[in-house]
């Protein structure tokens, strides 16, 4: 399957300019269900925007209100007394979601079972009263844009779930929606497919410049599909930037844990450039006074023991393929992380030497 997807200048731009939208003090509150009489805050309220034309990614645990706040941009939740939900200049807060003008892409794909591929992409022109011949142009259009010529008259359960996945994805975009929202459509596909869909779309989002808001709990699709992603914690916005601005300077203990792996780095004592952590020292040349520092697995080097930074006992191993991780007890409460290439051997109880670059470490304001 190819995954190089070419923009057809006359075809697939939006039929409209790139909107923005815009959430003003979006909270989101459920009365206590049987039993208990407490209400449920899913989202407190949270003021968002998102640029004309990006892909904003909605990142975060189950139960931390991504979906909830993508329910409320849709229309299919309404926000608490006082929350405004803009498309561009026009207030959408109480318009329900046939009126707003959004494609929604599941993650059960919900098609229609008794149509084949071509009458499922074909069902939202039907309704919006397109003529025959528009809808059979916008029709192949769609097949073409998300590659799945051959498989029009293809009932959708003799579909494969990338296939279906991407139906869903084609009869969103048919209607050219002002905003395009995915509710974690690639969680039930298995790695190697939703590898190759996480591409596709990818592509396509940039090709087509459509504002968008994706949510998922997978930490490297948000930081291969979104502009800037959201990380999300208890109904709040924890941080919001890039994804390198996420990964690299994460703004809290928990969104660097989310985001990947972690090494927490006590600080023991300090004299003149040199930082005593468990297992040796840390050569700085600027030191802001921070108790803890962090770092990411794949900043620190295995180095001979003689010139080693720090030094440490290898207690396992994990192969992952491309690289492996390494589990070094330094002394501290819990082990460093190392990644290191997948060809090196290192058995337990042997001895390493590890060093850490400066510009690696970074400090955690809420860690301190």
């Amino acid at each position: 399957m190819a995954t190089n997807i070419v923009r057809n200048e006359n075809s697939n731009r939006p039929a409209t300019a790139p909107i923005s939208l815009r959430l003003r003090h979006c909270g989101r509150t459920f009365p206590g269900t049987r039993g208990s009489h407490a209400p449920h805050v899913a989202l407190q309220p949270l003021d968002l925007d998102v640029e004309p034309g990006e892909t904003l990614v909605l990142l975060g645990p189950s139960g931390c209100g991504k979906t909830t706040t993508l329910r409320i941009i849709s229309g299919l939740e309404q926000p608490d007394i006082g929350g405004q939900v803009w498309f561009g200049e026009e207030d959408v807060t109480q318009l329900p979601i046939e009126k707003r003008d959004v494609g929604m892409v599941f993650q059960n794909y919900a098609l229609f079972p008794n149509m084949n591929v071509e009458a499922n992409i074909a069902y939202g022109l039907r309704i919006r009263g397109l003529s025959p011949d528009d809808i059979r142009r916008r029709v192949g259009e769609m097949v073409d844009m998300v590659h799945l010529n051959g498989l029009e008259r293809r009932p959708v359960h003799e579909l494969s779930g990338g296939q279906k996945q991407r139906v869903a994805l084609a009869r969103a975009l048919a209607v050219r929606p002002r905003v395009l929202l995915f509710d974690e459509p690639l969680a039930a596909l298995d790695a190697k497919l939703r590898d190759r869909l996480r591409v596709d779309i990818g592509q396509l989002l940039r090709s087509l410049g459509i504002t968008s808001v994706y949510v998922t709990h997978d930490q490297a699709e948000a930081m291969a599909l979104g502009d800037r992603i959201a990380v999300m914690e208890n109904g709040r916005i924890a941080q919001l930037g890039t994804p390198r601005e996420i990964y690299h300077h994460p703004g809290s203990a928990f969104v660097a844990d989310f985001i990947g792996s972690v090494n927490r780095l006590e600080i023991k004592g300090a004299e003149e450039g040199q930082l005593m952590v468990a297992g040796g020292r840390l050569s700085v040349a600027r030191y802001h006074g921070a108790s803890v520092l962090y770092c990411r697995p794949e900043d620190i080097e295995v180095c001979p023991v003689t010139q080693a930074a720090i030094t440490g006992r290898v207690l396992q191993t994990f192969f992952l393929g491309q690289s492996q991780r390494l589990f070094v007890d330094t002394g501290a409460e819990t082990p460093l992380q190392v990644e290191s290439p997948s060809r090196e051997q290192w058995l337990p109880g042997q001895t390493i030497g590890l060093s850490i670059a400066e510009e690696a470490l970074f400090s955690i304001a809420d860690a301190q």
